[in-house]
């Protein structure tokens, strides 16, 4: 099975999981690194998640995953907070950190550039506006590979 049907798996399993607790799933990551193989699975809500939270949520999906015998090999099993420069992966999650500073990753070039970073200004059907150098820039969700927020000292 490969990284990308593991993650998506592992996001159907740990879902509802994370939701029942009042939750919301961020992202799922599964990846080789020097240590081994690790899942690591990024959940927040409203205020932050704290470290009962994220030891909960492991119990419980790392149940789920035993059970359904999703990872054959040996893994490790770490959940988190998404932390200051979280992921952004859903569309109506660009219109919910609207004002927020971010970094976006795209497949192909808009306006000469992959890459670029300005004031998420939210969404237009299924295209993200973003401020960029005093100008709007508008990229179609599907074209953006990864979007992160970005920390921006204000004041």
């Amino acid at each position: 099975m490969s990284d990308s049907n593991i993650e998506e798996k592992a996001t159907k399993l740990a879902e509802p999981v994370v939701e029942s607790h009042g939750m919301e799933l961020v992202d799922v990551e599964f990846r080789r690194e020097p240590t081994g193989w690790v899942l690591r699975i990024f959940v927040d809500k409203e205020g932050g998640v704290d470290l009962d939270d994220c030891s909960l949520i492991s119990r419980e999906v790392g149940t789920v995953i035993e059970v359904e015998e999703l990872i054959e090999q040996h893994y490790t099993l770490e959940v988190s907070s998404p932390g200051l420069t979280r992921r952004i992966k859903k569309l109506e999650d660009f219109d919910r950190f609207k004002g927020k500073f971010i970094k976006i990753k795209c497949y192909e070039a808009v306006d000469g550039s992959k890459k670029m970073a300005g004031r998420l200004l939210g969404i237009d059907g299924d295209n993200v506006i973003l401020e960029r150098d005093a100008k709007e820039v508008k990229i179609q969700y599907k074209n953006i590979a990864k979007a992160n927020l970005e920390f921006v000292q204000e004041g």
